[in-house]
């Protein structure tokens, strides 16, 4: 039988995690909407995301198009891959979307994401190297996808790189955050890390998954007004 996940893979989308929303705990079935009092046609729960460049290669490909090209390209790929191999199903794209989507909790539940010092998560074969991209609800019997039970490699991490290449001193090694001194660094006018976290660059975990320095600057200049207006808005 041939793998019905194998349309997203093509297209750069080759992280997925298919879970039973009966399995879900209740606060995250409850953000999606999913109470005891709400039927719904929904079974399983479809996590897609990427790791490596493949998904950036795929993207430069099919062309820029709209205000937000990534959103748009995965929505596409979703609807393609639904109208094809699972044609007849009923499913909605819950992410990319107006509705809060707990991600990183997601991931932890389908072994991604270990936490790290520089605030990305991380797991031992890609690093931090991978990214969230969808979430689907649907009426299908997809098999389920075992937990990835790969160890967080920060627990074995001995004077951790990452903390030591943060220009803005902004880490511990016990986790920490001063995320003030973060924000203010990026902010600064020519600051190196504009287009790119140095801490998470530092990081050994992952090099062969690393993404291009442009698929990099990309999504970080993307963040950047936002994060100025959260600041203005702190400093109000």
């Amino acid at each position: 039988m041939s793998d019905p996940l194998a349309p997203l893979t093509e297209q750069g989308l080759n992280l997925h995690a298919v879970m039973d929303l009966a399995t879900l705990p209740t606060d995250i079935r409850a953000s999606l909407g999913l109470t005891a009092d709400a039927p719904t046609p929904y079974r399983q729960l479809i996590l897609i995301g990427h790791q490596g460049r493949a998904f950036w290669t795929a993207l430069q490909r099919r062309g820029w198009h709209g205000s937000d090209p990534v959103d748009a390209f995965v929505t596409e790929c979703v609807r393609d891959w639904m109208n094809g191999p699972l044609a007849g199903h009923v499913w909605e794209l819950v992410f990319p979307g107006s509705r809060p989507v707990g991600l990183q909790r997601l991931g932890e539940l389908a072994g991604w994401h270990h936490a790290s010092p520089f605030r990305v998560g991380v797991d031992a074969e890609w690093g931090s190297w991978f990214a969230y991209r969808a979430v689907v609800l649907a009426d299908t019997a997809l098999p389920v996808t075992p937990r990835r039970s790969l160890a967080s490699p920060c627990l074995s991490c001995i004077d951790p790189p990452c903390v030591t290449a943060c220009p803005a001193a902004a880490l511990d090694p016990d986790g920490g955050l001063r995320l003030g001194a973060c924000i203010d660094h990026r902010l600064q006018p020519g600051s190196a890390c504009q287009d790119r976290c140095l801490a998470r660059n530092a990081c050994p975990v992952g090099a062969a998954h690393r993404y291009t320095d442009a698929q990099t600057a990309y999504h970080y200049l993307q963040s950047l007004p936002a994060i100025r207006r959260w600041r203005d808005q702190q400093r109000s």
